[in-house]
This record gives structure tokens, sequence and C-alpha cells, in this order.
């Protein structure tokens, strides 16, 4: 994640939430988070436009924004 987060730039916001301290436990259910790590991409508008549970794919971000 934090290589992607240097790679984009400014192209993206990495937010990073820890659903097992308190406030994200409290963010967790109003995200819809039940299992960790859960990765969502939203888009400008806050729009979310997927979301993957486990593994991550950083080229699934890269596509995403294109180029």
């Amino acid at each position: 994640m934090d290589g992607l987060e240097r790679e984009l730039g400014d192209r993206v916001r990495i937010i990073r939430i820890n659903i097992h301290d308190s406030a994200g436990s409290q963010l967790a259910p109003i995200m819809g988070v039940e299992f960790a790590p859960t990765f969502i991409f939203y888009d400008p508008q806050g729009t979310e436009l997927w979301r993957q549970i486990g593994g991550f794919d950083p080229q699934k971000v890269r596509d995403t924004i294109g180029p």
C-alpha cells in the first residue's frame, strides 16, 4: 500500500482505518466493513466503485484510475 501511495502521488488518497481501535470500530459498521483487511475504492464524489476483502491487487487501483 505504501508503494502504491508513493507511485500514484496526489492521484489517490489512501486512508487506513484500524477496525480494532476505538474510532475504527465505530466507523466499520457505517462503512459496512466486517472483515480485515477490506479495501474500498471511492470516486472523487464519494461513490463506492468497488471493494475487495482479503488480498489486495494494486493493479486494480491503477486500472480504475487510468493513465
